[in-house]
Formats: C-alpha cells, sequence, structure tokens
C-alpha cells in the first residue's frame, strides 16, 4: 500500500526532495502518508490540525509545499485561505496543491499511481542517502515563532534502530502493543512510531483523546505514551473521584504507601515488611483500579514532552506502573535520554540513548551531539547561538549528570527567572509542584527583574465540579470560582506547600487566578499541553503590572 501511494505522488509530478504537507489527526493514514512520501523521496511536512491560516501561511512559504494532504473539506478550506493569503503576498509563489482524505485522496493517489512503474517508485527509494532531508518539523514555538527543524534519513532511521535495542522489553517483543493518541505532527510521538515499526508487535492509533479510556481498555497496550500533563489529571481525577470521608482518606493513605513505598525500591533494604503488607492493602483496595484504566496489559508509560516530578513518578511505579522518562527536543527527533526499564532513577531522564553524547556547558547547559541531533533549521544557517565551535548542539535547557551519567532536567535557559535581586530562579520547580492540585489546570510563574516572583493560575473547569461536591460547597463556574474566599484559600495552601521546596527568595509570593484556561485554541499551549510563555506574557502583560503594583488576589479575564 506504502509503494502505491508512492506512485501516486510520482504520477502527481511531485520530484525528489520536494516537501509534502500533512494535516490531520493521529491515524493509520496519516502514517501510511508519511511513509509513502520518503519512499517516493520527498519530504513530509506536519502540520497540526489546531494550526491558524497565519500558522499554516508561514510553513507554506518557509517549506515551499508543493502538497498539503488534509484529513478534511473543513481543514482543506483553512489551508486555501493560507494559500490565497500566501499568493496574495507573492504572486510568484508557487501554488500548493490540496488533496483531502475525506474526498478519497488516498485513491486519487492510488488510481494516478497505477500508470507509473514500480521500477521508477523503487530507483527514488534506492537513491536515498542518509544525509538527505526525511521531513521538516515545525517547532511548537513556547518562547518566540516556529523554527523549521530539518531531520535527516539517518536521524531517524539510526535512532530508531538503536532505540529497539536501547528498550527490548517494550519494543523488540512480539507481544508489545502501543496506542498512540499524541499529535503525529510532534516529533515525540512520531519517534515512538518510528519505534513501533522498527520493532515488533502492534500499533494502534485513535485521533480522539475524548475516547481514550474506552479505547485503551479494547486496544490493551502493554505501554502508553504520554505527557506529564495527562498523567497529572489521571491522578487528579482519582483524587476527585474518591470523594470524600473514607473514600477519600483510602485514595490518599494508598497514594502515601505507593510513594513510600517506590522510594523504598531505590534503597539497599528496600520495602520493610510492614510497608510490603500496606502496599499489598493498597493494592488490592486501590492500585488495581487505577491500572485498569489504562487497559489490562499495561506496565509501562513513557513519559516526555515536560518535566514528570518525582511525586508522580513515585507514585505510578508504586502502583505498579512504570514510568519511564525521557528527555529530547524536536532537534533530537524524539529521546536523547530516556530511563532505563532495568535501572529506572525517577526524578532523572536518564542516560543518553545508543549513538548520543551529553555534557553540561560552564553555564550549566546541556549540549548533545549524535546520531539523531538535527544537522540545520530549514533557511536559516547555523550559528553559534545553535551550535559550538565543536559542533555540540545548544539545548537552552540547564541540567546536571551524575556519577553514573544519569541526566536531571532542571530548566530551561530561555525561561530561567533573575530576580531584582539577582537569584535566578527556575520556573519549572514551582509550576510542576502547583500543578498538582486538582484545582489547578495550568500555572506560570513570572517575576524576571521583578522584586519578587509571583504566579498566574487558571482553575481546572473539567475538576471544580467535584472539588465543590467534595468540599461541601455549591456549584459555580470558574469566573465565580474565582473570586471565592474558601478556593482561593485552598489556592494559598497549595502555593504554600509548593514554596516549601525552595527557597524565600524563590518562592511565590502572590499570584493571581485568570478566568480563561491555556489552550491550544487560544494559542496559549502548544499540541504537547506546554505553556507558550512568549504568547502568555503579550496576552497578559496588564495582570503582570498590576501584580507588582498590588497584591490582591482576584480574577482576571
Amino acid at each position: 500500500e506504502v509503494a502505491r501511494v508512492a506512485a501516486g505522488l510520482v504520477a502527481r509530478g511531485l520530484e525528489p526532495g520536494q516537501t509534502v504537507g500533512l494535516m490531520a489527526h493521529t491515524s493509520y493514514e496519516w502514517t501510511l502518508l508519511d511513509m509513502a512520501i520518503a519512499r517516493a523521496g520527498l519530504v513530509s511536512v506536519p502540520i497540526y490540525e489546531t494550526d491558524s491560516a497565519e500558522q499554516i501561511e508561514w510553513i507554506l512559504a518557509d517549506a515551499g509545499l508543493r502538497l498539503v494532504i488534509t484529513e478534511s473539506v473543513a481543514l482543506a478550506e483553512i489551508v486555501r485561505q493560507a494559500v490565497a493569503a500566501r499568493r496574495a503576498a507573492d504572486p510568484q509563489a508557487p501554488v500548493a496543491e490540496i488533496l483531502s482524505l475525506d474526498h478519497d485522496a488516498l485513491t486519487e493517489l492510488t488510481v494516478a499511481g497505477a500508470s507509473v512503474p514500480r521500477e521508477e517508485v523503487e530507483a527514488r527509494t534506492a537513491a536515498l542517502r542518509g544525509d538527505d532531508l526525511y521531513s521538516i518539523i515545525y517547532t511548537s514555538g513556547t518562547t518566540g515563532r516556529p523554527k523549521g527543524v530539518e531531520l535527516t534519513h539517518t536521524n531517524c532511521a539510526g535512532l530508531a534502530w538503536n532505540g529497539v535495542r536501547w528498550i527490548p522489553d517494550l519494543l523488540f517483543s512480539p507481544d508489545s502493543r502501543l496506542l498512540l493518541f499524541l499529535p503525529l505532527a510532534h516529533a515525540y510521538a512520531r519517534f515512538l512510531q518510528l519505534l513501533a515499526i522498527g520493532g515488533q508487535g502492534v500499533l494502534g492509533h485513535t485521533p480522539d483523546a475524548k475516547t481514550l479510556l474506552p479505547d485503551l481498555q479494547a486496544f490493551a497496550p502493554t505501554y502508553v505514551l504520554a505527557v506529564p500533563r495527562v498523567l497529572e489529571k489521571i491522578y487528579n481525577a482519582a483524587d476527585a473521584k474518591a470523594g470524600s470521608g473514607a473514600k477519600l482518606k483510602t485514595f490518599r493513605w494508598a497514594a502515601k504507601v505507593a510513594v513510600s513505598y517506590s522510594r523504598a525500591l531505590d534503597t539497599e533494604a528496600g520495602p520493610s515488611p510492614a510497608l510490603k503488607a500496606a502496599h499489598t492493602l493498597a493494592d488490592r483496595l486501590v492500585y488495581r483500579q487505577l491500572r485498569a484504566l489504562l487497559g489490562p496489559n499495561a506496565r509501562y508509560a513513557i513519559s516526555g514532552g515536560g518535566p514528570l516530578g518525582e511525586r508522580l513518578g513515585h507514585f505510578y511505579r508504586g502502583i505498579g506502573l512504570v514510568v519511564l522518562e525521557g528527555y529530547g527536543l524536536t532537534e533530537t527527533i524524539g529521546p536523547a535520554t530516556v530511563n532505563l526499564d532495568i535501572r529506572n532513577k525517577i526524578g532523572t531522564v536518564g542516560p543518553p540513548v545508543p549513538g548520543m553524547h551529553i555534557r553540561v556547558a560552564d553555564d550549566g547547559e546541556l549540549q548533545v551531539r549524535g546520531l539523531s541531533v538535527f544537522p540545520r533549521y530549514h533557511n536559516t544557517p547555523a550559528d553559534a547561538e545553535v551550535f559550538t565551535s565543536d559542533g555540540w548542539f545548544r539545548t537552552g535547557d540547564i541540567g546536571s549528570i551524575d556519577a553514573d551519567g544519569w541526566v536531571r532536567i532542571t530548566g530551561r535557559r530561555k525561561e530561567l527567572i533573575v530576580t531584582a535581586g539577582g537569584k535566578n530562579v527556575a520556573p519549572s520547580i514551582l509550576e510542576d509542584r502547583l500543578r498538582g492540585h486538582p484545582l489547578v489546570s495550568q500555572v506560570l510563574v513570572v517575576g524576571d527583574g521583578e522584586p519578587f516572583i509571583s504566579a498566574l493560575i487558571t482553575l481546572d473547569a473539567e475538576m471544580l465540579p467535584q472539588w465543590l461536591r467534595n468540599h461541601g460547597l455549591p456549584e459555580m463556574d470558574v469566573v465565580e470560582a474565582s473570586t471565592n474566599p474558601e478556593i482561593l484559600a485552598a489556592l494559598d495552601r497549595a502555593v504554600a506547600r509548593t514554596n516549601r521546596a525552595v527557597s524565600r527568595a524563590e518562592s511565590i509570593r502572590t499570584y493571581r487566578v485568570l478566568t480563561t484556561d491555556f489552550t491550544e485554541a487560544n494559542g496559549l499551549l502548544t499540541p504537547s499541553l506546554k505553556v507558550k510563555r512568549a504568547a502568555v506574557m503579550k496576552v497578559y502583560a496588564d495582570v503582570v503590572a498590576d501584580i507588582y503594583s498590588t497584591t490582591k488576589k482576584g480574577p482576571q479575564d
């Protein structure tokens, strides 16, 4: 089927090295087209189905797209708007053709490809070299305009080959089952798909996260791919579902036992007999039901796209689901490091994967080089801001490496806050802890150049009703909740607990509760659910300015 679709692309007159856009939800068809594009010697350019016409116009121009294949007519119309805007700005620009899957794009390609000799497609595939482009992935742009990351066939195929041998129990077993639900336009899901295809077992796709839990039950994966926010929400949902009284006390007792049990596994003595007994009881009362949410076979979760935090890592290992946290960027097409199932150091992102090397610069920045590191940004010269003079990629992340070679991430260099008093503050430590409260959806810590640290907080509209019932409070919406004294008191306590992890100079002194959440739709979250700091700071500049002229808490639109 891949060969037939590849022939169809050739039949449309696309030449080797030209670019094809893919705009669709996670699906078998997305994967089929990605493989066919590569086989025809073309370059795939993923486009998020949530991208606006303006964002697509930028990608059209920067990548020089000749064809865009969308999932639906509705998405095709957005692309047409972008094409029209592009032509208005530059009448000489090439016009990208548009095909839609719900208008039989695959059938159209297959029929057209029937006239192309099989040898022609095979010749294109055989002509590919390791340094030829496989894909251009546009970064999600948490701090600025997206840049096109060029990835070669060596980057992707080489790392996939090594990755299968890195975690063979997960990937190189006939029993392996992975259900993908994160966007394939993101490097994280894309790489795991390549790993699954390069290994053994079964790969499945589900396009809609709203049906994720029943889909997990039906597909029964052996390992799942998740971002930290998803794992956080599962925990918070379980806590809220426990309600109040004895059930809530039982859940929270079991959660503490899970964390204690996991921490004890890392000691020489291991869990005590009393802790083992408590863990066995908690498994019968709580853990089995939690594990069942991910399907009957789930034993591992691979977490990336942001920091998980030790608390969650120990909780999930304690309930019987091992979370292997990794670290990577679009520029490394997936993980540069990942924890091992045979030696999982919770709180770290593991050692470098095969073919990768990592070091810490004098200023604490992590730098990487190796098999999966991209060669350049599209239409942008590689300069000293991107690569060091000896060829190491500057990640922009701050971290450390322990004596065993395991890496720990402490923050982003660009996100590091320097207060007026000269104190360096890594906001992720505070944000990750505060997001652990069931009322909290998103957090942005601010205070660069200011006398103290503060935070913008959004409430979780899904969790709010259950929290109100558990605390005997009447129903209210997010706007009402943002001024409710008992809600604010709960947030005060959450902030106080969060501040215990840092010094007073690094602690959150005050906060504002926003009445609008950060979402992909309003441009304040990336598709992997990371906050777009620059965008939030721009939208809420007046709120931040107000924080430093008054300490009054309250709602902000």
